[in-house]
């Protein structure tokens, strides 16, 4: 990842606009900035989210709250809790999320 020309500032998330992205089930709220081309975003998934794509991005994410299920296309499952995170290469392993109680994550892609 090259970061330039991304002069220092600060973000305060709560000031960001909200977009909300329907599911196959549940909603997830993001709130996304964009720096240069690196596209920072807060994410939140309501109780109940299942993503309705399987996603091929590479992204840097980290779970601030709840739980979310990632499963990969080949079946491979994994859960993160609060303070783990993950990371994937663009068309490395699609993958789909979910949230049976909610999450909050930070994500970078």
């Amino acid at each position: 990842m090259q970061m330039t020309d991304i002069p220092f500032g600060t973000t305060d998330w709560e000031q960001v606009e909200q977009t909300e992205h329907q599911g196959e089930t549940g909603i997830a709220y993001w709130r996304t900035c964009h720096f240069g081309g690196i596209r920072v975003r807060r994410v939140e998934y309501t109780a109940g989210y299942l993503a309705d794509h399987w996603c091929v991005k590479g992204h840097i994410l980290f779970c601030l709250e709840g739980t979310l299920h990632t499963e990969l296309e080949d079946g491979r499952q994994f859960t993160l809790q609060p303070g783990m995170s993950y990371q994937v290469a663009d068309n490395a392993e699609p993958h789909r999320s979910s949230s049976v109680q909610g999450a909050k994550l930070f994500i970078v892609d």
